[in-house]
């Protein structure tokens, strides 16, 4: 700090007195240069253009352009060299440093053509400069035209050629220069070195990185947060947290690289609580760290940790990018917390990022599963670019909330403009037909996957015609497709067959997909649960025994049904016949009037729905109580205003007297429901629901 105010003194002293002696200014420039002061150097270059200061060679300049290039000062740089009377090879070298470090590749390849003469600095500034930007075959050229006007590599060019080489996952060609890196004896030094071990790994010969790694006499922390990135990107996350420690123990401190990866590591691997200590023991975050537990507790159904990460990131003043805003969108969006999407709607406007394309995809996607598709259109339509992905979210989305005709005409819209549709688009195109009940329509699509599209059909298309086919009473034809798919069938279709197979009251084809499924995934509660209630709605109670038997000697666990309600940014967990509540007794009381006014409007409660061997006043008592009823009624208390509709989440598909009750109310109290259950959304408006009553 005292060099740097004695240096500001020296220039201040020199504005004071006017202009100085050649020796003066190269005494001050080599100072800026040593402290790494460019805005001091700034002062002194502005004050030797004042007193027209012209130096006798290039020196003085080269330097500021140097520095300046260093500190990616590119627009000072540039008026300098354009200000130059004369420039030898290292003006034109640092301005090509200045252009590859500000990513101006169109200007580095520019500046480097217009050179009047080169040396092996100017080639291996451009090789760095495109390997380094993303060009990794434009660098591979620069080389070629490197060794035909006669330079010979250095170790620096052989470390920009392994980083290209991996770029391009090319490992033939990684393996060539090092074939080179060897006939040149250039393999003891660290950065050729590292650039190998970075080859294998990213090009998945993860045993022969590690070979050369355990051979690095003097490993940097490069060296460690390569090896450790590389098991981690070739899906060995426990070794990445073993050569984690293997590093702390030799002494070495690691840096937020080593840390981020080592947080994903355990992430992988569901040590959660230990990556959250790692995170906390580094004590200095940067925007990498930050977004890297955002995005693992997002993966990892960690959506709230994920808020509460997000803002004690703002709180430590950390600027976060589109993709840490992008992660978070993706948490609100997997909870259908429409207050905290819209927040952090509210943060990407002032942060001017709104307009990029993964936040704007992964906000498309958070409105849809909020249930605000007008929302959601609205985000798309404003996107200054699409992408498949940005098509992809508005399309699953309005098939998810019962606009399928819109979905399959933003389809056509999407392919009119000349996009290409991936898997998931077509996913969500299949259910829009599966919704509608379109089965030619649905056929015609399915079959363009492979004749127009050129891919080849995934076990989720096929899941997505055998729900078709089986909605649509057509059992045989979906037992067909099974019958004649070119996968072997998974957990998947079974359990798509199962449905359809309960929707349609065919037992002995559900039996048959209940025993597949039964070997397939004999922990999953599911198949178990819908054969009993088939079984419960014939009477057939022995049968019910038998499955619930089965149940136990399996050690088979039932999950609970639950609905929930945010009110005032805080979440409202609710199971059937729930009296855990605070206000459990003015919920019920609520509850039983709203129930005897739907009735005297015409609702029935339907007792087949309570899949119990018990007296029909208790069933009718029980089906009265269901989780999304006492939601309801909650957001009703809490939510009065008619204006505001009613948003509710269930975990599992919502019963068909639920179903009917939301009509109801929807009706008799004029309140829009929008309930998001396992499989779709349901938009409950004047006694009428998005779904058409498809049961």
């Amino acid at each position: 700090m005292k060099v740097k105010q004695k240096l500001g003194d020296a220039i201040d002293l020199l504005y004071s007195r006017g202009c100085a002696t050649s020796e003066a200014y190269t005494r001050l420039v080599l100072e800026c240069v040593r402290s790494k002061d460019v805005a001091q150097a700034k002062r002194l270059h502005s004050h030797m253009e004042l007193h027209l200061f012209h130096p006798t060679n290039t020196f003085l300049h080269n330097r500021l352009l140097h520095l300046y290039a260093k500190y990616g000062r590119l627009e000072d740089a540039r008026n300098l060299f354009d200000k130059m009377p004369k420039r030898d090879v290292l003006s034109w070298n640092a301005m090509l440093s200045a252009f590859a470090k500000s990513g101006s590749v169109e200007d580095l390849g520019e500046a480097f053509d217009q050179m009047p003469e080169r040396d092996s600095v100017s080639f291996d500034t451009m090789i760095a400069g495109l390997s380094r930007n993303g060009c990794p075959r434009n660098a591979l050229e620069v080389f070629v035209r490197m060794r035909r006007q006669g330079f010979e590599p250095s170790e620096y060019t052989f470390a920009s050629l392994l980083r290209a080489s991996s770029q391009l996952l090319d490992l033939r060609l990684g393996k060539q220069i090092h074939g080179r890196v060897v006939a040149g004896h250039m393999s003891g030094n660290v950065f050729v070195w590292n650039g190998l071990t970075n080859l294998y790994a990213k090009c998945g010969d993860i045993n022969r990185a590690r070979w050369l790694f355990d051979r690095l006499v003097n490993k940097d922390i490069v060296s460690w947060n390569l090896m450790i990135s590389g098991y981690l990107i070739n899906g060995e996350p426990r070794k990445c947290i073993d050569l984690f420690s293997e590093m702390q123990v030799s002494g070495l401190k690691p840096d937020q690289v080593s840390s981020s990866n080592v947080v994903s590591a355990y992430f992988q691997t569901g040590c959660i609580d230990e990556a959250i200590e790692t995170f906390y023991g580094i004590k200095e975050k940067d925007k990498i760290c930050w977004t890297t537990m955002i995005v693992n507790c997002t993966q990892n159904g960690r959506e709230e940790d994920a808020f509460m990460l997000f803002g004690n990131m703002l709180a430590e003043n950390v600027i976060p990018d589109s993709f840490t805003i992008s992660s978070v969108v993706s948490s609100c969006a997997k909870l259908a917390s429409l207050f905290h999407g819209q927040a952090i709607h509210g943060k990407a406007i002032l942060m001017g990022v709104d307009d990029d394309l993964l936040v704007s995809s992964a906000l498309v996607h958070m409105y849809c599963k909020c249930g605000v598709t007008s929302d959601a259109r609205l985000v798309f339509e404003m996107m200054p670019n699409r992408n498949v992905v940005s098509w992809t979210a508005v399309i699953g989305g309005y098939a998810q909330n019962g606009l399928d005709l819109q979905a399959l005409a933003l389809y056509e819209q999407m392919l009119e403009e000349n996009t290409k549709p991936d898997n998931v688009t077509l996913v969500g195109v299949l259910s829009a037909c599966i919704h509608a009940n379109l089965v030619e329509k649905g056929q015609k699509y399915f079959d363009s996957i492979s004749k127009k599209h050129g891919m080849t059909p995934t076990l989720d298309h096929y899941a997505c015609m055998i729900c078709l086919f089986g909605r649509s009473g057509n059992i045989d034809k979906a037992l067909d497709l099974v019958k004649s798919m070119p996968h072997e069938p998974n957990s998947l279709i079974w359990s798509t067959l199962l449905s359809v197979c309960a929707m349609k009251n065919d037992i002995k084809n559900a039996e048959m997909a209940a025993e597949h499924l039964f070997k397939l995934d004999p922990f999953n509660a599911g198949p178990y649960i819908i054969l009993s209630n088939m079984y419960a709605t014939y009477g057939r109670w022995k049968d019910v025994a038998s499955i619930r038997s089965l149940m136990k000697i399996k050690n088979v666990k039932k999950f609970s049904a639950y609905s929930w309600i945010e009110i005032d940014n805080m979440v409202h967990k609710f199971v059937s016949e729930d009296r855990s509540h605070p206000e459990t007794e003015k919920i019920y009381g609520e509850l039983n009037i709203l129930v005897r006014k739907v009735q005297g409007a015409g609702f029935t409660p339907n007792s087949n729905f309570v899949l119990h061997d018990i007296g029909e006043k208790e069933k009718i008592e029980s089906i009265c109580y269901h989780s999304e009823k006492l939601a309801l009624v909650f957001g009703l208390i809490k939510k009065p205003q008619e204006w505001i509709p009613i948003r509710i989440m269930k975990n599992i598909r919502i019963c068909g007297d639920c179903h009917q009750f939301m009509k109801f109310v929807s009706k008799v109290t004029g309140r829009s429901i929008i309930l998001r259950d396992l499989n779709r959304f349901h938009h409950f408006v004047g006694g009428t629901c998005s779904c058409k009553d498809y049961w």
